[in-house]
């Protein structure tokens, strides 16, 4: 990536906050040479997988590179809109949707941690748009190492390229915010006075390896947290909702219960109802429309279950936006504009000999 064009700077601009709204990614369409360009990038992210490079590389390029990418791009396939990814067309209406409820407030630019539009991309697009200010809204309420840190990671990266770096601030979780629970609240509710409700409401999060949650990594403890104050502003008593986890990929043990065993469980011991909400995603994806809208019915059906009903992601709805807006305002206190008049800026720089 080149250098700011500091050519196109004027001392008479006024630096903006511009807002950095990030996600997971996703191929740029369902098939196998894309997913293998996406899971390349995605699963060579130390964060994401902690084994030794030489080691990983082998495994990586060796196996699943070769197996993998057929079954995910069919997979993806049955997701697919006539708008590409359902991950990155509601992800645009997000940000246009978050943008819309800032209004002047600054410039909003989507990023994807893996693939298109790139947090390089998002960041040159604020810088463009004159965010002298930028903060880092990654989509995932619950902090993990493999998501969250990988962002930063990916941004530090990105502007250590820049001679001219902008102030920075990052929010790192929020889970526990009280407008991000009262929003997945509100689309149970909804859910449930269109459809009923049910035996149970499963509260599904993707999984990370066990052995993380040993090291530190704290995301399990702020899902279990998420969990407890969902199903107390639902008012729910301990045997109307459990939560598990889902999407465990290879031989290592992930965090417990799994949600297809879990769901197994629930069938063979008389559930004949369950709802499944996803909180920790932000945007209905391939692990919630594929995994768990499909998969997973079918897991519980078989099983002896009777009615299955996945409750969409927050995704475009007001009040989640709302909880984004409300995140972005408490994160930029403090953040003023500076009270020169720009004119004189620009006069006093000339000055002194600056070009422009």
């Amino acid at each position: 990536m080149s250098e700011p064009n500091l050519q196109s700077y004027h001392h008479d601009q006024v630096g903006r906050t511009g807002i950095l709204l990030v996600n997971l990614g996703t191929p740029d369409a369902p098939d196998r040479t894309s997913v293998r360009r996406y899971l390349k990038e995605f699963l060579w992210d130390p964060r994401v997988v902690e084994v030794p490079r030489p080691i990983w590389w082998f495994v990586l390029n060796g196996v699943i590179l070769n197996t993998r990418p057929g079954r995910s791009a069919k997979a993806y396939q049955k997701v697919w809109t006539d708008q590409g990814s359902p991950l990155l067309s509601i992800s645009y209406k997000q940000r246009d949707a978050l943008a819309q409820r800032l209004g002047d407030a600054g410039p909003v630019a989507l990023a994807m941690r893996y693939g298109s539009p790139s947090i390089e991309a998002g960041l040159e697009e604020l810088r463009d748009a004159d965010a002298r200010r930028i903060l880092v809204l990654p989509l995932y309420p619950q902090y993990s190492a493999t998501t969250t840190a990988s962002i930063f990671d990916a941004v530090a990266d990105a502007l250590r390229k820049w001679r001219w770096i902008p102030e920075l601030r990052f929010i790192n979780h929020y889970h526990d915010d009280p407008a991000y629970i009262g929003a997945l609240a509100d689309s149970v509710r909804r859910h449930r006075a269109q459809f009923g409700t049910s035996d149970k409401l499963l509260l599904s999060f993707h999984g990370i390896p066990e052995e993380y949650f040993h090291k530190g990594d704290p995301y399990f403890c702020e899902c279990q947290k998420s969990g407890r104050l969902l199903a107390e502003v639902l008012d729910l008593k301990p045997g109307q909702w459990q939560l598990s986890f889902q999407s465990r990929l290879g031989p290592k043990q992930w965090l417990q219960p799994y949600t297809d065993k879990t769901l197994e469980t629930m069938a063979s011991e008389g559930v004949k109802s369950v709802q499944v909400i996803c909180p920790g995603f932000s945007a209905d994806c391939l692990e919630t429309l594929e995994e768990i809208a499909m998969e997973n019915r079918d897991v519980f059906l078989e099983a002896g279950g009777e009615r299955y009903e996945y409750i969409p992601c927050l995704n475009v709805e007001a009040g989640h936006i709302d909880m984004l807006a409300g995140l972005v305002a408490q994160h930029t206190q403090g953040w003023k504009q500076s009270a020169e008049d720009p004119a004189q800026v620009r006069e006093r720089a000339l000055a002194i000999g600056a070009a422009q």
